[in-house]
């Protein structure tokens, strides 16, 4: 179970749950989430695979590679290109498609901290880890990117366990779940 303590003192905790067909076999994941132990929505149905890409990319851009390089700190280095961009946005969704029961999102934000020794201001990125559940009350955790990678990381680590050992990377309908179209 991933989790993570969020800026006013409560407990996120994200826990994959395998979505089966129709026989049983596990294929995907969706999130349940609790506040401090207590249910508080499940969201993102069938997402590991989307979890599985951004694991592989705040690794890619921690490690310099693309847009990212232009960050001096690994910390501050994640996936995309604009500044202030969205990770992932995972909602709740009822089979009519109505949207509520809770929402899970990841948004980047440049934040200028001032530096009083050289007197400058520096420039620093974090991702935002918003959880709203069917209350309409929200959580907040701050991360870096190293501590988002874990987030991540652990998390399709326990998702690829819930489906036997399946790499949720893998995608058996081609182009699914890559910038490839048909």
């Amino acid at each position: 179970m991933g989790g993570l303590r969020c800026v006013d003192g409560s407990f996120l905790s994200v826990t994959p749950v395998a979505c089966t067909d129709s026989v049983g076999t596990p294929y995907e994941i969706t999130l349940e989430l609790h506040r401090d132990g207590t249910p508080y929505g499940s969201v993102g149905e069938r997402c590991g695979w989307l979890l599985s890409r951004l694991a592989r990319g705040v690794d890619e851009a921690r490690r310099g590679g693309g847009a990212a390089r232009r960050w001096s700190d690994p910390d501050d280095r994640f996936p995309g290109e604009e500044p202030d961009s969205e990770l992932f946005s995972f909602r709740y969704r009822t089979r009519a498609g109505l949207v509520g029961g809770g929402e899970l999102r990841c948004q980047l934000r440049t934040i200028p901290m001032w530096q009083p020794g050289p007197g400058a201001w520096r420039l620093t990125r974090r991702a935002f880890v918003e959880a709203w559940g069917a209350t309409g009350v929200g959580m907040r955790a701050v991360l870096t990117s190293s501590e988002l990678s874990a987030f991540v990381g652990e998390l399709v680590n326990e998702a690829e366990g819930c489906l036997d050992g399946r790499d949720i990377a893998r995608n058996p309908v081609e182009g699914a779940g890559t910038d490839d179209s048909r």
